[in-house]
């Protein structure tokens, strides 16, 4: 059986790419140290944004296991420019996967990015992996297993948040197992 563990990312100060993660983030990262203690992590993939990886860092140091940075685990972009309407905009593309706005990327191409990391995790050695990244394509990554998932789930996110996803013969069983008293 395989084990992958998706992680958002702790509090962060911003969406920029280079956003860090604040005080209280840095703290949330250290508590995931204690978090992921039994669970034999042997791999850990992020996205390269700062929030991502400041996220992981401490997990990574205390195991020894280096970061593999991954630009597919980046957040989607939704339109290429702000605009007003962005939260309605996001819900309507988990309504229709291929609705894709100028400068931004259609739900079913970010989702595609996404399983093709969890599908090279699936033919790789490692049993137990974490895959740090973003609210939006985390939730994309989770409908592609769980239909049920949608706008609603994703609204419902929290920074960080964790779920489990277990394969066994490729077919995963998806839970939540981040909670507010998991800090």
């Amino acid at each position: 059986m395989k084990n992958i563990y998706l992680v958002r990312h702790c509090k962060a100060s911003g969406q920029a790419a280079d956003a860090p993660l604040t005080e209280i983030g840095i703290a949330q990262a250290k508590q995931l140290v204690h978090f992921f203690s039994d669970k034999n992590i042997d791999s850990i993939i992020s996205s390269p944004f700062e929030r991502a990886h400041q996220t992981i860092h401490p997990l990574s140091a205390q195991l020894g296991i280096e970061i593999t940075l991954d630009d597919r685990l980046m957040e989607r972009v939704l339109i290429g420019e702000d605009h007003p309407d962005w939260y309605e905009m996001l819900r309507q593309t988990f309504d229709d996967l291929d609705l894709c706005y100028e400068g931004g990327e259609s739900s079913r191409t970010a989702m595609a990015r996404a399983i093709s990391v969890v599908d090279e995790i699936l033919s790789s050695r490692a049993q137990n992996t974490v895959i740090v990244s973003h609210g939006n394509l985390i939730s994309l990554l989770l409908k592609h297993f769980d239909k049920r998932m949608g706008f609603k789930e994703w609204e419902a996110l929290s920074n960080p948040d964790v779920y489990h996803l277990s394969f066994d013969n490729h077919s995963p069983s998806v839970k939540r197992i981040w909670t507010e008293s998991s800090l």
